[in-house]
């Protein structure tokens, strides 16, 4: 555990193509764990052509360091199939085919001057300017 870390961490909930959905800012110094319950509820609802307004993702698939069973208990009590890779029995290997599209998408986030290096002392400042970058990003990959 690294408690005494500073600096803070960027959390990213994207799309199966790597489009970024929902962003987040913690601390450096806490779980990756405790960041996956606002992303999942900051979903924005999704309006298709037929039938009621979609509000979660079929399938959430996560990396170890999101392996615990309160989160796993809370994905399922919503209806949403996850794929987390268990510590010490999986490897992260499988997940390597998907996990490539986050980190393509943090590289896109981290083209932005204002997000590969914090200036902003004020953390509200800083998720606003990601939350940009990601809109900006997003609208640049739908445009094309």
């Amino acid at each position: 555990m690294d408690r005494g870390k500073a600096g803070s961490k960027l959390h990213v909930l994207t799309d199966a193509a790597g489009l970024p959905l929902v962003v987040g800012v913690s601390g450096a110094n806490l779980h990756d764990g405790h960041a996956l319950i606002p992303l999942v509820t900051g979903i924005p609802v999704v309006r298709s052509r037929r039938g009621p307004r979609r509000r979660k993702p079929d399938k959430l698939r996560a990396d170890k360091a999101y392996d615990s069973e309160d989160l796993r208990r809370f994905l399922r009590d919503r209806g949403i199939a996850h794929r987390i890779a268990r510590k010490g029995i999986e490897s992260s290997e499988k997940l390597g085919r998907h996990r490539w599209k986050v980190e393509r998408t943090m590289a896109w986030l981290g083209g932005y001057r204002r997000i590969t290096i914090r200036y902003e002392r004020n953390s509200h400042n800083f998720l606003g300017f990601l939350t940009l970058a990601a809109a900006l990003t997003c609208w640049k990959k739908l445009a094309t």
